[in-house]
């Protein structure tokens, strides 16, 4: 009896073990998380707020990464990756009393951006669409 239940297992067992390298395998071959904002090159970006009268505003950016929380870019908060792909990234993040929100970086370029962004800031809700664009040292 014993040894019928064994064989009955082991084409169970060796199927699972395929699975589970199947999920573990393309974890260890992606890239570091949000690398595409990482090659967004640092300094001074101008921020232009699509229909809005080109209204928009200059900001130092260290790292890329900073695009993420344009209305919360001092404060703390938590992030959820929704989507990490070599040309686009889709962030979620929370910031304890001051609100929460969503951004979407498509990169055209280590100089160029399209940003679309919604959430709440305090009590306020935004959502835009904009371009960022590499203007210098800060």
């Amino acid at each position: 009896m014993r040894s019928k239940l064994n064989a009955g297992l082991r084409p169970l067992l060796g199927t699972a073990g395929v699975l589970v390298g199947m999920l573990v395998a393309p974890a260890a071959a992606q890239g570091p998380e949000l690398a595409m904002l990482d090659g967004l090159r640092d300094g001074g970006w101008d921020i232009r707020i699509r229909g809005e009268d080109g209204r928009g505003s200059r900001i130092c950016l260290r790292t890329g990464r900073e695009l993420i929380q344009i209305r919360h870019r001092a404060q703390v908060c938590s992030r959820f990756v929704v989507e990490d792909t070599p040309g686009e990234v889709t962030v979620h993040y929370s910031c304890p009393g001051s609100g929460y929100g969503q951004t979407t970086i498509r990169r055209e370029s280590a100089q160029l951006v399209q940003i679309s962004t919604q959430g709440v800031e305090g009590r306020s809700p935004f959502n835009f669409d904009a371009e960022g664009r590499y203007a210098g040292s800060c």
